[in-house]
């Protein structure tokens, strides 16, 4: 029995206790400071950065790593890549979760190219990633050849499974440092969002393109977004707050005994299937959501127990923590020897994501291209909310449909990407044969994007 004045009992609460802390600071600096309130740095990297700063300054005095003291049970770097690991699917449940509402068909087709768009974006930067870190290892065989496939997980899909896979290299197949050249790849994404973001709102307001309308002051939310009138008191025998929860751990909790009754089975594929944990729980809280509104419909439910406004708080908390302690977790030392090629998958990553994204949006989103182009920009190098960042500089409103486009992407991004996954469960194996193949999946997929396009020229001809 541990007593309570013992580290074990307290090092987990400590270390989510200063990731939390990190946040509030760097949101202190971010108002306070005029360059950091101008820029596009989200909060939750910059309060990584300083948790990361502090222990390794820690590190350079003590000699041991501040994560690694009895005050965070000797295990503290473990804990926020466990944290960064599980937010990634909590975040992503929370945000599936909402009052069940049909799609109008003329933003069906707009819908479906964004999240062809997405998974284009992945495989570009897997595709020039993989064969950077190939041609790597040609010259320095000592080299993990596979690393670069982390570009597409760390950019694409921020944290959580940029830490993933590389911890599945790092153990598996023995990538040394896989888990901080994850982390330190997703850091990056962030940098990039931020960044680009700018210099491309920059160029664009002074060429008239885009006119800037954003204030950071509060948002101001009506009663009934908060609380509709169909659905359970805010305060009743249980706390609202406490029903959503309850949802998002049980999705949670669902797909979690789905992963361990299919790792049972799959033997070696268990490590990948774990890999796959968002994705099982976003599949969990889709059925689940599907069944609520059917049992609304049918008055089986006589009140709405979903409350969007509360999903999208529990969602911004996870991702932020996410972000946070990802980046906390990233490990200097184990990254020493890779840092010119993490540098140069950076600014490939970056660069690609731009271009690409730019001119797609710019042929197939007329009427809000540059609302289309910036949210997918910040969604590609950092997460959903990234995106959303970016966007609101142009769009606070959200008077275009991007936003909306944002959110139901991820169910033909969630399709269409899949085979990706399974794809990078065999990079170690075959990388040159799985470059080729996602370099055929690229060139079918833009056929697809680009349809109306292609087709319209044959049937002219």
């Amino acid at each position: 029995m541990s007593n309570f004045w013992e580290s074990s009992v307290w090092g987990n609460i400590n270390l989510i206790a200063v990731l939390l802390i990190g946040l509030l600071v760097g949101n202190l600096l971010k108002k306070k400071i005029p360059f950091l309130a101008k820029s596009l740095i989200p909060t939750s990297v910059l309060g990584g950065v300083l948790v990361l700063a502090v222990s390794n300054i820690y590190r350079i005095f003590a000699g041991i790593s501040m994560f690694d003291t009895m005050f965070f049970n000797e295990n503290g770097t473990s804990l926020a890549e466990i944290l960064t690991y599980h937010c990634l699917a909590l975040g992503f449940i929370a945000a599936v979760f909402k009052p069940s509402e049909k799609l109008k068909k003329e933003r069906v087709r707009d819908v479906f190219n964004t999240g062809v768009t997405t998974v284009s974006t992945y495989l570009v930067q897997g595709i020039l990633g993989l064969g950077i870190t190939i041609v790597w290892a040609l010259f320095q065989t000592d080299k993990f050849a596979a690393a670069g496939i982390i570009l597409p997980f760390g950019y694409g899909q921020g944290s959580g499974q940029a830490l993933n896979w590389g911890s599945i290299y790092e153990t598996d197949y023995g990538f040394a440092g896989g888990r901080s050249f994850g982390l330190t790849i997703a850091a990056l994404g962030f940098l990039s969002a931020a960044i680009g973001g700018v210099i491309y709102l920059n160029i664009a307001e002074r060429k008239g393109l885009v006119k800037r309308d954003f204030m950071e002051d509060a948002e101001i939310f009506s009663s009934d977004e908060v609380q509709k009138t169909d659905e359970i008191p805010m305060n009743g025998s249980i706390d609202k707050l406490t029903v959503q929860l309850g949802f998002v751990f049980g999705s949670y909790f669902v797909a979690y005994v789905l992963i361990r009754g299919l790792g049972n089975l799959a033997g070696g594929l268990r490590s990948v299937l774990y890999g796959f944990n968002f994705l099982f729980g976003v599949l969990v809280a889709t059925l689940v959501n599907y069944i609520l509104g059917k049992l609304k419909k049918g008055k089986i439910l006589q009140k709405q127990y979903i409350n969007e406004f509360l999903m999208k708080r529990i969602s911004g908390f996870f991702f932020d923590l996410m972000i946070v302690a990802g980046i906390a977790a990233i490990k200097i030392e184990m990254i020493k020897e890779y840092w010119l090629m993490i540098v140069v998958l950076g600014l490939v990553g970056a660069l690609v994501t731009f271009f690409y994204n730019w001119i797609v949006s710019k042929t197939l989103f007329k009427g809000y291209a540059e609302e289309q182009f910036l949210a997918m920009y910040g969604m590609l190098t950092g997460t959903a909310s990234t995106g959303i960042i970016l966007l609101r500089e142009i769009d606070k409103e959200f008077k275009t449909p991007v936003a909306e486009n944002l959110v139901y992407q991820n169910f033909p991004a969630i399709v269409l990407g899949f085979p990706i996954m399974l794809l990078a469960a065999n990079v170690p194996k075959q990388p040159v044969f799985v470059l080729l193949i996602m370099a055929g999946l690229f060139v079918v997929l833009n056929l697809i994007l680009f349809r109306s396009l292609i087709f319209r020229k044959k049937k002219k001809e």
